[in-house]
């Protein structure tokens, strides 16, 4: 049996040329990264969005997940498999999907660019370097955090308090030695000692910035109003009053154009952003999947982890960010694909993880309430839902027919994709369905948020946990109340709110699988990402820099004399 490097190094590739070709792209309007990468030039993407006035818009498939367990769920591979089936009906179809970053890649969860026959081409570049995004990101982050503390070195002029800097350094590694650091010892020429702490690339505001940024000069002042702490007075102190955000967002003129990649078959991809959905929101980048969906008949995209996650974030930050240069509810996806496994099912039903293989149709069935939840909430945001049956050799046809007898119950579609074993020929089905389900005319009346911008801090958590969560209600631990008053003192209470929280359950406890009830999320701090244009709740014991497990990823790849990767992870 190959690997999945393997099948992706024995893929014919087509040149970059080619997929820009096929997208309708002309030779001024990308630019090169080798044979099998590019990136939109400015002058491409002015002339795409001038495509607008022409009203020419795609079909948006957004592409969720039931509660991550560790058996896996295969989302990306799903969304990816569902881009390569659309192409194949006939259809003009693209991905529009994140960056990975190398963090997790050398850590536990390995790469981040789908599995067997629904892969992104080229993995190996897309999960390591790529075009530099990521980098940029960091050396962005990097520089606003240097010129911090070159203002408390030089007299302080703003009267930062340094115990009230919130704003950290950033790197694309899991360290967890990095969490917290004490900076500036050895004496005064290496600045005030204080202390600091860094955060992967994927959790930094400047990434949630660049991912909801519309143009240079939205991304300038979305980095002008990043807060990177407060004064000795306690007033919000932003990144424009250090003069930061212009030299940021020349750093970061490419990694603001979208990336153009394949999939394992040459379905075009666009690949852009990266942020977490547990602790930011998630989506790939605002600029790729408009140009997208201006390019495309159907493009398919990804909210990160469970519904409860990305898709919640999507629905409530993506789709009404702020773009007053045009209607924010283009964002609003035609169709929502809930992706679930048998093997999932099962471990939410009870199941021992190294009983999976064994069929269990009683286990699955309890695990089916996760599902069920996951359903209901997503329709309360008024989209149309179906469900994907992620299949596994393993998976038995009992098994299968109870969930498609589920789904029928619900009223829901069901289909079966084998896209990991057939690529887009195991998932002609789940096309063909997709089509029907987002076939009618486009109504964002249906539209319906899980809260109202209007709503108070505590009333949109409350709303989140009853409504997304299933929960009870939400209680604020003493440091976010303080917070919370800041917040609303200093007028960001209008602002969304990213809750960051566990990925495996509905709950803020990751040992509460499947589908609990009756539970009160913790808040127990509040964090103002008022660049990015949100308020991220940290819930649990969720971090925003990652440790390596104790045997990471890393352990397992390798590479020969002539720079090929023969073990990936």
């Amino acid at each position: 049996m190959l690997s999945d490097v393997q099948i992706n190094q024995q893929a014919v590739r087509r040149p970059i040329q080619e997929i820009a070709k096929e997208l309708g792209l002309g030779d001024d309007d990308y630019e090169q990264y080798g044979k099998l990468k590019a990136k939109l030039t400015y002058q491409g993407i002015e002339r795409i969005m001038r495509g607008v006035d022409h009203g020419r818009r795609g079909k948006l498939i957004l592409v969720s997940a039931i509660t991550p367990t560790t058996a896996g769920e295969g989302k990306t591979t799903t969304s990816i498999g569902l881009a390569q089936a659309l192409r194949k009906t006939g259809a003009k179809a693209i991905a529009a999907l994140r960056e990975p970053s190398m963090g997790p890649v050398f850590g536990q969860k390995g790469g981040g660019t789908g599995g067997g026959y629904s892969q992104l081409v080229p993995m190996e570049d897309i999960n390591l370097h790529f075009t530099g995004d990521i980098h940029a990101i960091a050396a962005a982050n990097n520089l606003l955090a240097a010129m911090i503390d070159n203002q408390l070195h030089f007299a302080n002029p703003l009267s930062i308090e340094p115990r009230a800097i919130t704003f950290r350094r950033a790197m694309d590694i899991n360290d967890r030695g990095l969490r917290e650091i004490i900076q500036g010892i050895g004496g005064k020429a290496n600045g005030v000692m204080r202390s600091a702490g860094f955060n992967i690339t994927a959790a930094s505001e400047v990434m949630a910035v660049l991912g909801l940024s519309s143009s240079i000069s939205d991304l300038k002042d979305r980095l002008g109003n990043i807060c990177v702490g407060k004064t000795t007075k306690g007033m919000p102190v932003f990144a424009r009053d250090i003069q930061a955000h212009k030299g940021m967002a020349i750093i970061l003129k490419d990694a603001l154009r979208p990336n153009i990649v394949q999939t394992i078959d040459g379905t075009p991809a666009l690949v852009h952003g990266g942020p977490f959905a547990n602790i930011a929101h998630g989506a790939s980048s605002i600029l790729s999947t408009r140009l997208a969906l201006l390019l495309g008949e159907y493009v398919v995209t990804e909210g990160g982890f469970g519904a409860d996650l990305g898709l919640e974030k999507y629905m409530d930050i993506v789709c009404r960010c702020d773009d007053t240069a045009r209607n924010t509810l283009d964002l609003v996806p035609d169709a929502v694909v809930l992706v679930a496994t048998v093997k999932a099912l099962k471990l939410h039903g009870g199941a021992d993880s190294a009983d999976l293989r064994a069929p269990n149709v009683e286990q699955l069935q309890k695990g089916l309430d996760n599902l069920t939840r996951h359903i209901r909430s997503v329709q309360r945001f008024g989209v149309p839902t179906m469900v994907a049956i992620n299949h596994f050799y393993t998976d038995s046809e009992q098994e299968i027919s109870a969930i498609k007898d589920h789904c029928r119950a619900l009223g829901v579609e069901c289909s079966i994709a084998e896209i990991f074993a057939k690529g887009g020929d195991g998932g002609l089905d789940l096309a063909k369905k997709v089509q029907s389900l987002a076939s009618g005319p486009r109504d964002t009346s249906q539209y319906s948020p899980a809260y109202d911008l209007d709503d108070d801090l505590e009333t949109k958590l409350t709303k989140i946990v009853q409504r997304v969560y299933g929960g009870r209600d939400v209680q604020f631990g003493a440091d976010a109340l303080t917070m919370r008053k800041w917040l609303e003192k200093h007028g960001f209470g209008r602002l969304p709110v990213c809750v960051a929280k566990t990925q495996y359950s509905f709950s803020d406890d990751a040992s509460k699988l499947n589908a609990p009830s009756d539970f009160t999320i913790t808040v127990r701090e509040l964090r103002l990402s008022s660049g990015a244009g949100f308020i991220v709740a940290v819930t649990g014991e969720i971090m925003t820099m990652p440790g390596l497990p104790k045997e990471p990823s890393a352990v397992r790849m390798d590479i020969d004399d002539n720079g090929n990767i023969t073990h990936f992870y």
